[in-house]
């Protein structure tokens, strides 16, 4: 019995995940309701691992359908939960349905969780911590106010998880923080295919192939080396490989404490203008580009202290950003190819 539950499997980060599990040797059942993902992805998984994943159809902030799902596989041995509305901006217009959808998903999933004593990885965000006073931010950092609905949504549900597994004691969870994934996978059948495009790569990739004349920034006057806001970017499979043994720490029991808390990123901070020039560079490909208003919800800089993870979890990115620029733009023809 190795079968591993991965809400928003279907999703970006969900499908490398889901891939990388089955590589890993687990039977991997993958849950998603396709708000905003695509079916045929359950399908690529499957090509690019050499063994398809289950599917159950369900909404992950429904009680009676994820019941049904659990009732339906009582073999599931671990969770890892990604299901999650993820739009900065269109968090701040629709509030209310993000908390909705991302917090009581999480309840819903702890909730089962709990009840069978399933260990649970959980997909968080660097967001919670806010803007922070200091750079690089560690598990340590203070969570400083929420610039956003979004990031509310991520402090509310690792809150959820520090309760659940406070009051039962069979429970335990790690949350991974990620900072800014992108990339795709090597086979260019899995990669960000977003039905809005809103992350910066993207982006860029739609204004290389033509679908946009020009490369909104948004803000050139953050107190930064540019003036454009800087993320830390790595690359998705190393954040995928990663969930395998956060995962695996769990259920050998090698984990410290019943919830664990762990940044994942490069390391480095890198602005929006010196990533349009790394894509120019990995790609070979001119972008336009336009100066905008900032975004409400965004902050300056943000990137990540990953000793902890380094140290506990053996996080050490193996591919660059080049790596990861390239990948993205191999899915992209791939997938304009067909």
């Amino acid at each position: 019995m190795n079968k591993i539950m991965v809400t928003g499997g279907a999703g970006y980060i969900g499908s490398h995940v889901a891939a990388a599990l089955l590589r890993a040797g687990y039977e991997v059942l993958v849950v998603d309701n396709f708000v905003n993902s695509h079916r045929e992805a359950i399908s690529r998984i499957g090509s690019a691992a050499g063994k398809q994943p289950l599917l159950a159809e369900a909404n992950c902030a429904s009680t009676e359908q994820m019941r049904s799902v659990f009732e339906a596989h009582p073999d599931v041995i671990g969770i890892i939960h990604l299901a999650a509305l993820k739009s900065v901006s269109e968090s701040v217009l629709f509030p209310m349905r993000y908390h909705c959808n991302n917090v009581i998903a999480t309840q819903v999933l702890l909730g089962e969780a709990a009840a069978q004593g399933i260990p649970l990885v959980f997909s968080s965000s660097c967001l919670v911590y806010g803007s922070p006073a200091q750079l690089p931010v560690s598990e340590r950092t203070e969570l400083s106010k929420a610039a956003s609905p979004y990031a509310a949504s991520k402090r509310l549900s690792e809150l959820l998880i520090e309760q659940c597994v406070n009051d039962c004691a069979s429970m335990s969870a790690i949350t991974l923080r990620y900072f800014n994934p992108i990339g795709a996978h090597p086979s260019g059948l899995l990669g960000e295919q977003p039905n809005k495009p809103e992350n910066l790569l993207p982006l860029m990739i739609d204004v290389a192939i033509g679908r946009k004349d020009a490369l909104t920034i948004y803000g050139n006057n953050y107190p930064t080396r540019d003036g454009t806001a800087i993320r830390d970017y790595f690359h998705v499979m190393d954040l995928a490989d990663t969930h395998v043994a956060a995962l695996k720490r769990m259920l050998n029991k090698h984990n410290h404490s019943r919830h664990e808390v762990f940044n994942l990123g490069s390391g480095n901070g890198v602005s929006v203008l010196e990533m349009v020039h790394a894509f120019e560079q990995a790609t070979g490909q001119s972008i336009s580009k336009r100066i905008g208003d900032r975004r409400p919800g965004d902050i300056a800089a943000i990137w990540a202290d990953t000793h902890l993870a380094q140290t506990e979890l053996g996080w050490q990115p193996s591919r660059t950003l080049a790596d990861a620029i390239s990948s993205a733009w191999a899915f992209s023809q791939n997938t304009n190819k067909q």
